[in-house]
């Protein structure tokens, strides 16, 4: 429900009624991941999305009874092959959605209305929820800030609250969407009670070095993937907002200096474009030792090599050098910049998601891949 915080949070404030589904769990082929949501409002308005269309109407229909009866239920839609037009997934794929009713006067709404607002507003907060266990429990909400407060609307033990405050602030460190089972006392022990988890935190960071005609491009696909975008130079004439109006912030400095002292973690994206020893050396030899999920720089095969053999001169290990994807970006041809930040951004793509960047013709490999570890893309969005 998280993806559409932002509508979601307005409804709230306007006083409206409305009943959302989530995607609580996903097998084969479905066309959208966990945390997909869509929801209706007392008026019958709908937004979102939790299967690209196939589902939508069924969907549709559960919200509007659970906004009449205010029970949360959960269902399962899978492949259809009787009726190419009845309820079912046509690609082949199976979604569980959780569908739960926010009433007015619902006593969780306040929790809801909480988790909503933080994720609306760009801070990092998570919300769980019962998916599986007592009729009484399904749908109960609990919030978790990134200081470690929360807010419970579970109505079941103290300890159950803060043991599942406990695994929720452990899945929103790690940026993660999932179920984790605890028992209504708050143990481990037989686990009655499933969770599902959603996660929103601050957009991960792209940091593009180097101020060149390559860089403007990579700036827009990297917003367009949901990156925070800046670029860093040490050449003042170059590294001006009038060429980068859509980077979050342009940098004046030394990209080793800027990248010492700027914030990264496990999502951060390094991608640089300089192709120049002077600044590519210290940087690199600082960039190949930080737990960031992608080091990429630009290069030919002639410069790939000068640099490795350079970095391996100032001390970097063939294990941190086994952390450089170069020359950056995949193999689709590129000639021109927009060519060029496509092909460097299927690279982080695949990276982030586990992709071959093969080919899906005749390939036999899964279209969606598993992998989904926290270290990069999107804000949960991710």
């Amino acid at each position: 429900m998280l993806d559409i915080a932002a509508d979601l949070d307005r409804w709230l404030r306007e006083g409206r009624a409305f009943a959302v589904a989530t995607v609580v769990a996903v097998g084969g082929s479905a066309p959208r991941p966990p945390g997909a949501a869509l929801a209706v409002d007392s008026e019958g308005t709908a937004i979102g999305s939790v299967s690209g269309g196939c589902v939508e109407g069924a969907v549709y229909d559960l919200c509007v009874q659970a906004l009449e009866d205010g029970t949360a239920v959960r269902e399962r839609f899978g492949y259809s092959d009787e009726d190419a037009f009845a309820v079912g997934l046509t690609c082949g794929g199976v979604i569980e959605v959780l569908v739960t009713p926010v009433a007015e006067d619902a006593p969780a709404r306040t929790v809801f209305a909480a988790a909503l607002s933080a994720a609306a507003n760009g801070e990092a907060a998570a919300i769980a929820r019962v998916v599986e266990g007592p009729a009484e429990f399904l749908g109960r909400p609990l919030l978790v800030r990134a200081d470690g407060s929360y807010e419970s609307g579970l109505e079941g033990h103290p300890d159950l609250d803060r043991t599942v405050a406990g695994e929720t602030r452990a899945m929103l460190d790690a940026g993660r969407t999932g179920e984790f089972g605890v028992s209504e006392d708050g143990s481990r022990c037989g686990e009655p009670l499933t969770l599902f988890v959603e996660t929103s935190v601050p957009p991960p960071r792209m940091i593009v070095f180097g101020a060149v005609d390559f860089a403007a491009a990579l700036v827009r696909t990297g917003k367009f993937l949901g990156y925070e975008v800046t670029v860093c130079d040490a050449r003042p004439v170059f590294a001006t907002r009038a060429r980068f109006p859509e980077a979050d912030e342009v940098v004046v400095d030394w990209p080793h200096r800027y990248l010492r002292r700027t914030r990264t973690d496990a999502r951060t994206v390094l991608c640089v474009l300089t192709h120049d020893a002077k600044f590519d050396i210290p940087l690199l030899e600082a960039a190949l030792r930080m737990p960031v999920a992608f080091v990429g720089a630009m290069g030919s095969r002639r410069t790939h090599e000068d640099r490795n053999r350079r970095l391996r001169e100032v001390g970097v290990t063939e294990g941190e050098l086994a952390r450089l994807r170069s020359p950056i970006g995949l193999d689709i041809g590129a000639r021109t910049p927009e060519e060029t930040a496509l092909s460097i951004a299927a690279e982080i793509v695949a990276a982030r998601r586990g992709g071959t960047g093969m080919p899906l013709t005749g390939s036999g490999t899964p279209i969606h891949h598993d992998r989904e570890d926290g270290s990069g893309g999107a804000h949960a969005a991710a």
